[in-house]
């Protein structure tokens, strides 16, 4: 055998790419398969709507990146004021409608404290009534994008959501609804361009903001955010510029005082030498 030949490793054929699994969208199943055989699928997401599957549409990068922002500044307002708490990893809750049943999974939701159904730790389902749902719009499809803003909008406002926000990289795409007590949706309407949620009270942001998407460090210095966003490290560099100026003001008023007592002492230096030069005279 030559050296060539010791020396190549043997060929091997590539491995075939991973064959997607088959959708299942379009089935129809009772409630029940759907909990056993779909709802925990880790390959497709599914939702049941009044007894048949849909398929969750995938968002793109862009509106990923305006949804991840959002949770995150959410996470911010949370930390600070723990009045509700946040759930995503495609947690689904059941709305029996009068049109018929159907069980959601929005991106992420919002339980607060004073909800009915408490948040479990357990819990795998949430079985109350969400008090946000926010949604990251696929606009790949024309069937994806009107499921969020029409059919999802009507269930989620039938189904008593108290606020529900539609976010997407295009500003135009973007909604903020408020349910009023009529139980219909109602566009939140901007106050300068700031969204403020009633259901959590003191959660505001600039619309402009979802697209520019400003690092979350910076925000403690924005009026807009700076009661929630990093606090902490806001009052830390107060209270070390008030040290610093302390620290100035003393250093100051040493200086004062040395060149008072420097001027006290040369002063008296002259009188005295006066008077030795009288004596002296005498």
């Amino acid at each position: 055998m030559s050296q060539t030949a010791l020396a190549e490793p043997p060929r091997t054929r590539p491995e075939p790419a991973p064959v997607p699994p088959p959708s299942a969208a379009g089935r129809y199943v009772s409630e029940e398969e759907y909990w056993r055989d779909y709802y925990l699928d880790s390959d497709v997401h599914y939702e049941w709507n009044n007894g048949r599957l849909e398929e969750k549409p995938v968002s793109n990068y862009e509106t990923f990146l305006v949804y991840q922002w959002f949770m995150l500044l959410l996470e911010h307002f949370l930390t600070v004021r723990p009045i509700a708490r946040m759930v995503a990893l495609e947690m689904g809750f059941r709305l029996p409608l009068p049109t018929g049943t159907v069980i959601r999974k929005p991106d992420f939701g919002v339980v607060c404290n004073d909800n009915p159904q408490p948040l479990l730790p357990l819990d795998a389902s949430y079985r109350g009534v969400f008090d946000l749902c926010v949604e990251a719009l696929s606009d790949q499809e024309r069937r994806d994008l009107l499921r969020d803003t029409v059919v999802k909008k009507a269930e989620y406002a039938a189904g008593g959501v108290p606020e529900y926000y539609i976010l997407h990289r295009a500003p135009e795409q973007q909604a903020f609804f408020t349910r009023t007590a009529a139980g219909v949706y109602v566009p939140i309407t901007p106050d300068e361009g700031v969204i403020r949620s009633r259901v959590l009270p003191g959660l505001q942001f600039r619309v402009a903001d979802l697209c520019r998407r400003p690092a979350h460090g910076t925000l403690r210095d924005d009026p807009v955010y700076a009661a929630f966003v990093l606090p902490g490290w806001r009052a830390a560099e107060e209270r070390a510029a008030a040290e610093s100026n302390r620290a100035d003001t003393e250093a100051q008023a040493r200086r004062q005082a040395e060149r008072r007592a420097q001027e006290a002492e040369q002063a008296l230096a002259r009188l005295q030498a006066q008077l030795a030069g009288r004596d002296t005279v005498q």
